[in-house]
């Protein structure tokens, strides 16, 4: 009685010597050599590299146990591999794959393998396992490493990892930007975090050009997310202002008021990649008083808490775009700025050098070394534009002042003297050379 083609295959077992037609030697350059003895049907019939070696059509044929024998010369790290391929050729339909590949890594090696013995349904198999399991990041940099080489059967597998519509990434994006300016219950604060931080990569230059280029709509719809959290914020202070009047303040609102800072603190560094910091600037000008007076009311005079601090951070954004022409202000809103600032910023950093306790240190190191210079900077750009007057007023003040190691006007007093100095003549020079124009 004949066998089916089937029936014989579930006979036939992988090192069975005695049904055994063919055997495959693995070797590699280092000396392994293994000796597997197969079937020449189930490797014909699942391998077109097999079923080559074995065809007529092969020049020459060795001999080895009274057996045709099929030599395969392999890489040392895709000698296991190999083996583990010729026992997939004897492995049932109804096993599932998880159970075969043991991880990426080894499904990965499999199919280098079955790519290169032509064994179309291993490669399928390990297509559809590896485009469907999670990926540790070691294993993508893998994937990326060996998938692109191996053709159209395989490019499955990279489809997570292809680049994205343009049209979805400003989705995502605007989605991103509301849900991180919403301000939501606290509970949620590590998924507005994280929001947050992945809106600044998607902007940031790196290695990678930014993910996504804002036009004018994209930063339009930026500007109104962020305007209606700092109008959420000067609502806050408003409040806030009217409980220090009737010595009420609720621990709530100033953790509320402590969360806004952080948002506004990283909105303006999403502005300032977007050139569009003018709205956020002129708010904050608008109730720097008020922030000011809530602000020294939860944290008397030489002592430092968060949100101290992170007012402090947030002007000083405030002042850079400010100071280095960025955003334009009148001079009255400029002045107003370094009257209402400039007392509080050499305050705080009197106390912060005067920190002794570790809690107070433990705060400190979250504040930028740079953060100082840059604001000290902003100062004496912003004194220098105001009318020499003005100047004058700031300067007689500063002098007197026992905080005047910070900021540090120094610059500011120097081209002060230059200017008042040579003001007459500069002036006359000029008036002599409009009279010379007009005569003419």
């Amino acid at each position: 009685m004949e066998l089916s083609h089937n029936e014989s295959r579930t006979l036939s077992r992988i090192g069975d010597r005695t049904t055994s037609d063919v055997i495959v030697r693995i070797r590699t350059h280092d000396g392994r050599d293994d000796r597997i003895y197969c079937h020449s049907h189930i490797l014909g019939d699942k391998s077109k590299y097999f079923a080559d070696r074995l065809s007529d059509n092969w020049p020459t044929c060795q001999i080895l146990d009274s057996r045709n024998c099929v030599e395969v010369h392999c890489q040392e790290s895709d000698f296991d591999y190999h083996i583990t391929v010729l026992r997939l050729f004897y492995i049932t339909s109804d096993v599932s794959p998880t159970d075969l590949w043991h991880g990426v890594k080894n499904a990965l090696g499999i199919l280098r393998v079955a790519v290169e013995l032509e064994c179309p349904q291993i490669v399928a198999t390990c297509v559809d396992y590896l485009e469907a399991v999670p990926w540790e990041e070691a294993e993508e940099e893998e994937i990326l490493k060996i998938i692109p080489g191996m053709g159209a059967q395989a490019e499955p597998v990279l489809a997570r990892l292809r680049p994205v519509n343009p049209l979805a990434i400003v989705r995502i994006f605007l989605s991103a930007i509301r849900f991180a300016t919403s301000s939501p219950r606290s509970s949620m604060n590590d998924l507005k975090t994280s929001a947050q931080e992945q809106l600044e990569y998607m902007l940031t230059e790196d290695d990678d050009a930014p993910l996504l280029t804002a036009d004018d709509e994209i930063k339009l719809e930026v500007r109104q997310c962020v305007n209606r959290l700092s109008s959420r914020f000067v609502n806050l202070v408003q409040s806030l202002v009217v409980d220090l009047q009737e010595s009420v303040t609720e621990s709530e609102q100033m953790e509320l008021f402590q969360s806004y800072l952080s948002d506004l603190l990283w909105a303006s560094q999403i502005l300032a990649k977007l050139e569009s910091l003018r709205d956020f600037v002129y708010s904050w000008v608008e109730t720097s008083e008020n922030i000011v007076k809530v602000v020294e009311h939860a944290c008397p005079e030489g002592e430092l808490n968060e949100s101290k601090l992170k007012v402090l951070e947030v002007t000083a954004k405030v002042f850079e775009a400010i100071g280095y022409g960025t955003v334009i202000l009148p001079t009255r809103k400029r002045l107003h700025m370094i009257k209402v600032w400039l007392p509080f910023v050499r305050v705080v950093k009197f106390s912060i050098d005067s920190v002794t306790s570790d809690d107070d240190k433990n705060l400190l190191l979250k504040i930028d070394g740079e953060l100082w210079q840059s604001m000290e900077s902003a100062f004496v750009s912003i004194v220098l534009t105001l009318p020499s007057g003005n100047q004058a007023e700031i300067l007689t003040e500063w002098l007197e002042n026992k905080h005047i190691h910070y900021p540090d006007l120094t610059e500011a007093f120097e081209v002060w003297c230059y200017r008042s100095k040579v003001a007459n003549r500069r002036l006359a020079m000029l008036d002599g050379s409009h009279q010379t124009t007009n005569s003419v």
